[in-house]
């Protein structure tokens, strides 16, 4: 996909928009103010300040046609957000990587109500590098060590790094401790994730997540472990964890979901992508970084 016609502002991406087909609308402007009927205002505003383009980056004015098939891209406002009160810690710079220890309760990139209050939009704007890409991601609950390409001629090679799980990941949880479980072991199921709905769950069918699960140490009715994914679906940690009896402290989505309020930061999820190594893809050096973080239960 080639580079969007405008530019990252803010830290943030443009949004685009494809045009439907077929298109009721006679201009390009008709189909956004019904699309956006509720911010009109701002969208005739928008396109008077010549900040709503085509893909060729041709402002759209309001007689521009509409043409079935076509992008629109444009500057979304951002939703008022507070602050997550927790900081991001540098791992590692250099012309290529940005390493940090995300915080639990900050989005990796923008989503829903996180927009603003993610670690890409915060480092954008903090380290003036608007091509910063996330190689891959974690939960918002999740901290840890999150890997990101600098410029936009490395994200393909890093990337691709953890497309093909080159990249060996290893967290750490607390949970309880269950002397009667015999550990290490391999836990293998069929995960699924439906749209819409919040909770993944492992159902009956030829297992596509894989987790090693180990003993680190136990203190009382707590216990520390260790945690090595092969597989990366989503929630597979905390549904494996789940379904050996030993839910990870925090989780108010498993084995029952739980609503918590977005600012309620008293119970955090107790797990840690604690490191991530592998052969960099460029110098072919090998690459190992480590989260500073502890967790307590």
């Amino acid at each position: 996909m080639s580079a969007p016609p405008l530019p990252i502002r803010d830290g943030l991406n443009p949004t685009r928009l494809r045009l439907p087909n077929p298109g009721k609308w006679e201009t390009m402007l008709a189909f956004l103010l019904e699309r956006f009927a509720a911010d009109a205002t701002r969208v005739l505003q928008k396109a008077e300040a010549g900040e709503i383009v085509d893909e060729r980056g041709t402002p759209i004015t309001a007689v521009t046609p509409y043409r079935p098939n076509g992008f629109l891209y444009l500057y979304r406002d951002p939703p008022v957000e507070r602050r997550v009160p927790f900081e991001i810690e540098i791992l590692h710079r250099d012309a290529d990587l940005l390493v940090v220890d995300k915080p639990h309760f900050l989005a990796s990139t923008p989503r829903g109500a996180y927009v603003a209050e993610s670690a890409l939009v915060r480092l954008r704007r903090d380290l003036d590098l608007p091509e910063l890409t996330p190689a891959h991601r974690l939960d918002r609950i999740t901290a840890g060590v999150l890997v990101f390409t600098v410029r936009t001629q490395a994200r393909r090679a890093y990337q691709a790094l953890f497309d093909k799980r080159l990249v060996t990941k290893e967290y750490e949880a607390l949970a309880a401790f269950d002397p009667t479980l015999r550990l290490p072991r391999t836990v293998r199921s069929r995960i699924i994730k439906e749209r819409g709905v919040l909770q993944a769950r492992e159902v009956p069918g030829t297992p596509n997540a894989e987790s090693r699960i180990d003993l680190i140490e136990a203190q009382g009715d707590i216990a520390r472990y260790r945690l090595r994914p092969r597989t990366g679906k989503t929630h597979q940690l905390r549904l494996h964890m789940s379904s050996l009896g030993i839910p990870i402290l925090g989780d108010n989505f498993y084995p029952v979901f739980y609503d918590v309020a977005p600012d309620d930061y008293s119970d955090p999820l107790r797990l840690i992508a604690r490191s991530i190594e592998f052969d960099d893809p460029v110098t072919g050096a090998r690459r190992r970084f480590e989260s500073r973080r502890t967790l307590t239960a």
